[in-house]
């Protein structure tokens, strides 16, 4: 059988063993603490199914790629009341079946193989961006964040900037948790304009801060009115606790998001509009994310200050994650593994990512 190199090249997702690995222990009659992915138990909020069950209709057909208009009003007006930020439902909004899926096939819509393109994304990072990169042909280049995890304009030499087709960046970040302020992503979008880069900006946890602290900031905000050269990528999976779901957004720039519908097309990975009825209602009310922020919060301050009085060092600015200093991360993952408690090592994020769990 002949295979793609690219594909033998990636392997299968890291993450995907340790999942199989807590099921089988489960399946063992073992009591597991997962703390290996991002999925919630906190409920879903229950208008969410129920409108759901109420759109499932008696004859099933397929969603179309651009998906439902009143889906892209409802994500358009998050945005306007998230960020500040008006855009065009009909040319800046697109619907996507989870945030995964729309970040992996990206590449594929904006790299030349034959032009020797480079995406380039943190280290450490959420594996998919390589990944996606490298399965589309692009030069995957991972790009050491500075001590504080963080990926600033600055650390992108001339070079790289004039090679890239696409830079990824995560804020709050998966897995650190950091937080790229606006002078930051201000520095990010003025470069990337100026050396004709297409800015992703990978927002799925950007409603999951520290309580009382001021919102993280989206790209879309400093981009401003048009999204020139800059997509963000949102997701109600961890705002809504809609991880099954598998509904998200791609939002920004109407050239880019052109580019990603006619690629769209061909990929059939448009939601069932059944579940984009439930996405309507989810990106339609903000009172229901609270709770969720909340609980999150009280998490990582919980398990923040056990790490901290052992004298680890722990980052936890938003999102699910505590990011902490340990030494050997996969000594310390194996010791947790046999206790019954389940975290990811480090080093499936990076090179920079040695040394630390999720």
């Amino acid at each position: 059988m002949r295979v793609n190199p690219a594909l033998d090249a990636v392997g299968a997702h890291p993450i995907a063993a340790i999942q199989q690995h807590v099921r089988d222990l489960r399946e063992r009659g073992r009591g597991v603490i997962d703390f290996s992915i991002g999925d919630p138990l906190e409920p879903t909020w229950e208008a969410i199914p129920e409108a759901v069950r109420g759109a499932v209709p008696a004859v099933s057909q397929y969603p179309t790629t651009r998906g439902l208009g009143e889906l892209r009003r409802a994500i358009a007006g998050y945005v306007g009341r998230r960020f500040k930020v008006d855009v065009d439902p009909d040319t800046q909004v697109l619907p996507t079946s989870g945030s995964k899926e729309a970040i992996f096939s990206t590449a594929l819509a904006f790299v030349d193989r034959s032009r020797g393109d480079a995406v380039a994304f943190p280290d450490p990072a959420y594996p998919v961006y390589e990944r996606g990169a490298v399965l589309a042909g692009a030069r995957p280049v991972a790009v050491a964040t500075d001590d504080e995890f963080l990926l600033t304009a600055n650390l992108i030499d001339r070079a790289l900037w004039r090679q890239l087709a696409l830079l990824w960046v995560c804020t709050p970040s998966n897995p650190t948790g950091v937080v790229t302020g606006r002078e930051h992503l201000g520095d990010l979008v003025d470069t990337a304009r100026a050396n004709d880069v297409l800015l992703c900006s990978d927002e799925c946890y950007i409603d999951l801060g520290e309580e009382g602290a001021e919102p993280a900031p989206s790209v879309l905000e400093v981009a401003g009115e048009g999204s020139d050269g800059v997509l963000s990528y949102l997701s109600l999976s961890k705002r809504s606790g809609m991880t099954a779901y598998r509904s998200g957004a791609i939002v920004g720039d109407p050239a880019a998001i052109d580019q990603l519908y006619r690629l769209r097309t061909s990929t059939g990975t448009a939601s069932p509009e059944f579940v984009q009825a439930g996405a309507v209602v989810a990106w339609s009310d903000d009172e229901h994310v609270a709770p969720r922020r909340s609980a999150f919060s009280a998490k990582r301050a919980i398990l923040r200050r056990v790490f901290e009085d052992r004298g680890m060092r722990v980052w936890a600015e938003a999102g699910l994650y505590l990011w902490i200093e340990v030494g050997d991360d996969l000594a310390v993952t194996e010791r947790l593994a046999e206790a019954g408690v389940v975290v990811s090592p480090g080093r499936v994020f990076g090179e920079r990512g040695v040394g630390h769990i999720r």
